[in-house]
């Protein structure tokens, strides 16, 4: 092994420290310091700063790191069959992954742009929008309402929830019947007017 390929993966594992520990220092308290972070991954805040030049930086790769876990996690849920069943599968999955990086999702919303947060969020969106889309398709979801607007609401549902159950206000293990009922509740499609 060469001196610099030693070096470069010195640097990997340095790197990957520090995102480990941002990712849990944010998740818990989204006002984490870059000193405790760099005290976390066991580096100085120079090592800390060669490698993420500002907090934004360095929140977005805990961000991208936290939503590449949940990727893995989200592309494992069947979402074949009824779209309501599906939904309810993945609502279930989604909800243990909101409510692990509320925190960290009200880091980067700190320190990025909007647009940004709204690019890294794009997988699980689109395969939310794309069950939305199948659920209209079979009259199982409401169509009067824009797709965009019915994907966004559902997020915003499981994010409020997350923030609820943080401040006590929702029992953790009532959550996730209680985002279920409210996604199924924005979906419904409404009742047919009478003629």
């Amino acid at each position: 092994m060469t001196t610099r390929t030693r070096r470069r993966a010195d640097a990997e594992r340095s790197i990957a420290r520090i995102v480990a520990a941002a990712r849990e220092l944010l998740g818990r308290d989204p006002a984490a310091t870059i000193d405790e972070i760099a005290a976390a991954a066991g580096v100085g805040r120079m090592t800390l700063y060669g490698h993420f030049p500002n907090r934004a930086e360095l929140v977005e790769a805990a961000l991208a790191d936290a939503l590449a876990d949940g990727e893995r996690t989200l592309s494992a849920v069947d979402l074949s069959g009824d779209p309501g069943d599906a939904l309810d599968r993945l609502l279930a999955s989604s909800w243990s992954l909101v409510a692990e990086s509320s925190s960290l999702l009200a880091a980067a919303q700190e320190v990025l742009p909007p647009g940004r947060v709204r690019q890294l969020h794009g997988a699980p969106a689109a395969r939310l929008e794309e069950l939305v889309r199948r659920g209209q398709d079979d009259g199982a979801f409401r169509t009067d309402l824009p797709i965009g607007w019915l994907v966004s609401a559902a997020h915003y549902l499981l994010k409020g929830a997350a923030e609820e159950e943080r401040a006590g206000r929702l029992d953790a293990a009532a959550v996730p019947g209680v985002v279920t009922a409210s996604v199924r509740a924005l979906l419904r499609p409404p009742p047919a007017r009478p003629r």
